[in-house]
C-alpha cells in the first residue's frame, strides 16, 4: 500500500486540473466525482490507519502491563514449592487428619524413645524406643520417598 495516499490523490487532482475538464461534460462530471470519491477513500483510510496505530500502541502497552500482573501474582503461586533435601528430616501425613508433621534428624538421632503426635488432632503418628542406626534411618528415608513419589504420580 503506497505510503501517502492523499498525496497521490492530490497528484491525480492536479492532473485532472492540468487537462481542463469541463464541468459540464458527461465525461467530466464522471472524472471529477471519481477523484473526489478518491480523495473521501484516501482520507477514510489515513485515518483508519492512524486509529489502527494508536490502538495497537494501546494493545501492547496493554499487553506488557498484563504480563508484569501476571508475572507479580503467578510468580507466588504457580512454581511448586520444592521439598527440602531428607538432610534435615522428612514429613509424615496424619492418618487420621491428613496434616503433614515434620519429623527431623536431630529427633531421630537421639538417644531418648521417640513419640511422635499430630500437632493438629493429637494423633500418635511414631512410636520408636529402639535405637537408629545409619542403616534403619537410610531405609526409613528411602521408604518415605518411594511413597512420595508414588503419591506424586496419581
Amino acid at each position: 500500500m503506497p505510503e501517502n495516499l492523499m498525496a497521490r490523490v492530490s497528484y491525480i487532482k492536479g492532473l485532472a486540473e492540468g487537462l481542463a475538464l469541463d464541468e459540464e461534460s458527461k465525461e467530466g462530471k464522471l472524472l471529477l466525482r471519481m477523484i473526489d470519491l478518491l480523495d473521501g477513500f484516501a482520507a477514510e483510510v489515513e485515518q483508519l490507519k492512524d486509529n489502527y496505530e494508536e490502538l495497537f500502541e494501546y494493545t501492547e502497552a496493554l499487553d506488557e502491563d498484563l504480563a508484569e500482573m501476571e508475572d507479580d501474582f503467578y510468580d507466588d503461586y504457580d512454581q511448586p514449592e520444592e521439598e527440602p533435601p531428607y538432610e534435615d528430616g522428612f514429613t509424615v501425613e496424619c492418618p487420621n487428619c491428613r496434616e503433614l508433621v515434620e519429623i527431623s534428624d536431630d529427633l531421630l538421632q537421639g538417644e531418648d524413645p521417640i513419640k511422635v503426635t499430630c500437632p493438629r488432632c493429637g494423633e500418635i503418628i511414631m512410636i520408636d524406643d529402639e535405637e537408629w542406626d545409619d542403616e534403619d534411618f537410610s531405609e526409613l528415608l528411602d521408604e518415605v520417598a518411594d511413597e512420595e513419589s508414588g503419591a506424586e504420580e496419581k
